[in-house]
């Protein structure tokens, strides 16, 4: 059962998501923590309705809101998928860009090189083997814990502020606040992880199980953004230095926790954006499949599946050529692609809620009152998050 949660949690911790965590610490400390706490809940209960959904009914997202919704809603949520992840893929390759930078190698060698192994490793691969390399790469995601650990945090202080809700009244808090949220739910992981357990062909059978993979993903994800933000707030904030970028956090690490905690972040860095570059284009790959209705499934060979591979290489391409043009901003695709990613994510909620209360497609699996009112209120908390950022920026 091992995989989509893992993989569709884990890598919501790109480098949007630590630039985000990065900036979380650096700027508050540890006030803000029980923030991450309350995203980390959100994520574990729609990653597991999308998986549930995906399971009962054999479909993925964007082919199950086109067959209830209609060709409209359904053209529409897949072309803002489409340009958000784009716009996310473009942030995973600056990210192993900025990493491998660190470390001094050219962006014009690091990016065509990692474009090459993602892409050569979903075309040539089987669904296991794809899967078993994204699920050892995804360890590297224990650099963020060792280099947490090495900048000696407060864990008083740590603990209170992931406990105790406290929130400065200013529209950069909001802001970071809405980021947290909308950078951990991400709506390409909610479409990924339901396509990918239809690619692994679950059945309704291996729901405990798979409820078990999805639980332990979302809470790793949870952990990893914890010492991210821990790591930050012992060192950058304590010294009163802010940062624009999570290569920013890895340099700013150094000294003043050591050469071995900016080396580790600056690894957990280039391995978060190497899998999240993996699965972004997967989870266009499917979304665009399922709503033209063709075969989108890894071990499908080319010529059954050439939209699924034909998608998945241009929006690899697209990603990396865009990181490697002079002179383009990279933090504004970055900013843009994240409001996008927010506003995308108040709908895509509000239609799996939809889609699980459908008794005609989920039948005893279906959602009932009681789950609909947390998933109503956890929608709720998101809309007032874009709502109240909305009037303040305005």
């Amino acid at each position: 059962m091992v995989g989509p949660g893992l993989l569709a949690g884990l890598s919501d911790d790109d480098p949007a998501g630590i630039t985000t965590y990065s900036v979380l610490g650096a700027d508050y400390g540890y006030q803000l923590l029980w923030v991450l706490l309350l995203s980390t809940v959100a994520l574990i209960m729609f990653h597991v309705l999308a998986v549930r959904t995906g399971v009962v009914t054999g479909q993925g997202l964007v082919g199950l809101v086109r067959q209830r919704y209609g060709v409209r809603i359904g053209g529409a949520v897949l072309a803002a998928l489409v340009v958000a992840n784009i716009g996310t893929t473009c942030a995973e390759f600056a990210g192993i860009a900025a990493g491998f930078e660190l470390f001094g190698t050219n962006r014009y060698i690091s990016v065509p090189v990692a474009a090459l192994l993602v892409s050569a490793l979903v075309l040539r691969g089987s669904f296991h083997r794809i899967e078993h390399f994204l699920l050892l790469l995804s360890t590297v995601f224990l650099a963020y814990i060792a280099s947490g650990l090495l900048a000696q945090p407060n864990w008083g202080e740590a603990v209170q502020g992931l406990v105790v809700p406290t929130m400065p009244a200013n529209f950069d808090a909001i802001a970071i606040v809405t980021a947290t949220v909308g950078t951990t739910l991400a709506p390409w992981g909610l479409s990924f992880i339901q396509s990918y357990a239809v690619d692994k062909k679950l059945r309704p059978k291996d729901l405990g199980l798979e409820r078990l993979d999805v639980v332990i993903g979302a809470v790793l994800t949870g952990v990893i953004g914890f010492f991210v933000v821990v790591a930050c707030a012992a060192t950058l904030h304590r010294d009163g230095r802010t940062i624009s970028d999570a290569s920013d956090a890895a340099l700013a690490l150094e000294p003043l926790a050591g050469h071995a905690a900016s080396t580790l972040f600056a690894v957990g860095l280039i391995g978060a954006a190497l899998l999240a570059a993996s699965i972004l284009p997967l989870s266009t790959a499917y979304s665009v499949c399922e709503f033209a209705g063709f075969e989108a499934a890894l071990n499908d060979p080319f010529r059954e599946a050439k939209t699924f591979y034909v998608t998945f290489g241009l929006v690899t391409l697209l990603g990396s050529v865009i990181v490697m043009i002079p002179g383009v901003p990279l933090v504004t695709v970055l900013v843009a692609t994240q409001v996008l990613n927010a506003v995308l994510l108040i709908p895509l909620l509000c239609v799996m809620i939809g889609i699980a209360r459908d008794g005609t497609l989920m039948g005893r699996f279906r959602l009932h009152r009681v789950g609909t009112v947390a998933y109503a209120l956890v929608t709720a908390v998101v809309m007032a998050c874009v709502a109240v950022l909305a009037v303040v920026s305005a």
